[in-house]
Parts: structure tokens; sequence; C-alpha cells
């Protein structure tokens, strides 16, 4: 199993990377504004997008269901 980031890794490595929360979401399909949610911790990441950003951004072990990517 891969080891897990926290939220202030992974804006680390969006840091290092010169790379913004918009742009990341955009090129992976998510709504900025949830991936902001996610990183800021407003929201819990147990179902629908935010568990799969959580998942997308390795900050949750799980699964990544399609069919749920823009519920």
């Amino acid at each position: 199993m891969k080891k897990l980031l926290t939220a202030e890794e992974v804006k680390a490595r969006f840091e290092r990377e010169g790379r913004t929360f918009t742009e990341w979401a955009n090129e992976h399909g998510f709504k900025p504004y949830a991936v902001h949610r996610v990183l800021s911790g407003t929201v819990k990441c147990r179902r629908g997008e935010s568990h799969n950003i959580a998942v997308a951004l390795g900050l949750k072990d799980g699964v990544i269901r399609e069919d749920r990517r823009h519920a």
C-alpha cells in the first residue's frame, strides 16, 4: 500500500511543481472549488466527488468511481 499524503504535503507538492489547484482539477476532470474544499478540510471526503478527489490526490486510500466522478 502506498503512503498516504497529508493536505499540507499535497499543497507543498503543488508549490514545488509551480501548479495551481485549478490546473490540476481541470486536468483530472474535477471542479476546482471542490478540490479547494478537499484540501482545506471543509468536506469529509466520504463519497462522491470529494472522495474521488481525495483518492486521486493521494490523501485517501480507495477506489475512484467513474460513475460518481461529477456527482
